[in-house]
């Protein structure tokens, strides 16, 4: 038996990074803290440290992917152009991306969200999409491009076809050829739906 350090540089952002790839070849069955630690080097004892059970890690992991989905989104907003079209599908070829690289990622997160036992900060992360969102529309009235009414309201049928048609084109029910066309299509349709 070798004996394994207990300490480690940073070994929450070892944990997480371990645990992601970890998630995705083997989903979150496949996760357990002990077999971390024995992939890091450290003892079995020490991802304690960190997080005190399974479920906190896969906590930990969900709130990183909003964390990072959002950073993504935002980003995109800066770089699209002013029109609410133009927006909205900067943030939806964005969010295709982030659920084509991280689909193990994704699902948890969406899983985790509506775990009534989840922490109060993931609950609070959780709600930064629809944000998101709410702002976009908002951005839209201002504009004159969207009706008036709730962002809310008016951001959810959009966010749910949008959503629909990223799972529908990562789940390969759009041919990889028309995928952008498909979501000019989509963008189209909703604005229509949304339309002053």
């Amino acid at each position: 038996m070798t004996n394994r350090p207990y300490h480690h540089g940073d070994l929450r952002t070892a944990l997480l990074t371990h645990a992601e790839k970890t998630l995705q070849d083997k989903g979150p069955a496949g996760l357990s803290l002990r077999e971390l630690a024995r992939e890091i080097g450290v003892s079995p004892g020490a991802p304690s440290r960190h997080f005190k059970t399974k479920q906190a890690l896969l906590d930990a992991l969900a709130l990183e992917g909003f964390d990072r989905l959002r950073t993504l989104l935002i980003a995109t907003q800066d770089e699209a152009g002013e029109s609410f079209a133009e927006r909205l599908t900067a943030l939806t070829r964005a969010y295709m991306g982030f659920a084509a690289a991280n689909p193990a990622l994704l699902n948890l997160m969406y899983s985790v969200k509506y775990d009534p036992a989840a922490s109060p900060e993931l609950a609070k992360a959780s709600q930064r999409l629809p944000e998101l969102a709410a702002q976009l529309i908002e951005h839209g009235q201002r504009r004159g491009e969207i009706r008036q009414g709730p962002a809310e309201e008016i951001g959810l049928p959009v966010m749910a076809a949008m959503h629909g048609y990223v799972t529908l084109a990562i789940a390969g029910g759009v041919q990889a050829d028309a995928i952008e066309r498909g979501l000019k299509d989509t963008v189209t349709f909703v604005l229509r739906g949304c339309a002053p």
